[in-house]
């Protein structure tokens, strides 16, 4: 009796994962084959959206990038080019890389789970509906000279002259960039000491590095769009 039940139960065991190959890959080569000739079936009936050739003699107002560089282009509003141009995508490019090293959290592997991994969730979400808004506010709501217009009005050359922008006194930007670091870094440890006990040091800095990040990422187009103010450190050599 005794030995049947323990067959018993290592079957259920061994019956409780499955292999990568073939369960797993082959039904996503099928997906992959049924997505490939939908994708050829609808475009055989809905032409690409080109455009005429260009005019070198009159150049297009605005001129934009693809839909997917648009957010980056949108980015460049806000931001020095060296920043919205180099080190925000890095950023974002070696976020997405050390994911899995970071996130020492075993649930949620193999299956989706909101109520275990909130924060992950919470933190991709939010990161990835941003960079969808900032591609909709690029393709909709940017008309000529990349003037910004709400949906309800018509796009025309003829508009208000956008307010002057100023920069914030060297000082207190540095004082308002450190104290923005510092207060995000010290304060989700006093408020829940047992994430930065689970996670250690360096996956604490690392993963509030990069929330911190894409949070003042938010604040500093809210500081150009409310108060216009064009950089919170500006020097000679960088801006910020």
């Amino acid at each position: 009796m005794e030995v049947s039940e323990r067959r018993s139960v290592s079957i259920e065991i061994k019956d409780d994962k499955v292999f990568t190959w073939p369960n797993l890959v082959a039904k996503e080569f099928l997906a992959a084959i049924f997505v490939t000739v939908g994708l050829l079936v609808y475009s055989y009936f809905v032409d690409a959206p080109l455009r005429e050739l260009s005019n070198p003699g009159q150049a297009e107002n605005p001129a934009k990038a693809p839909w997917y560089f648009l957010g980056l282009q949108e980015a460049l509003v806000y931001f020095d080019p060296w920043f919205a141009g180099v080190v925000l995508p890095s950023i974002i490019v070696l976020g997405l890389i050390v994911i899995p090293y970071i996130d020492n959290n075993p649930k949620g592997n193999g299956y989706y789970t909101f109520r275990e991994r909130k924060f992950a969730v919470s933190a991709f979400m939010s990161g990835y509906i941003f960079w969808y808004i900032l591609i909709y506010i690029g393709t909709a709501l940017r008309g000529p000279f990349w003037s910004f217009f709400w949906p309800w009005e018509e796009w025309t050359h003829d508009f208000p002259t956008p307010p002057p922008l100023h920069d914030m006194p060297l000082p207190v930007g540095v004082a308002l960039l450190l104290g923005f670091y510092f207060v995000g870094l010290v304060v989700p440890v006093l408020v829940n000491r047992n994430f930065f006990n689970r996670i250690g040091v360096i996956r604490y800095v690392i993963t509030m590095g990069l929330m911190l990040t894409m949070i003042g990422t938010v604040l500093k187009m809210f500081l150009r769009l409310a108060f216009n103010i064009k950089y919170i450190i500006a020097t000679p050599w960088i801006n910020i």
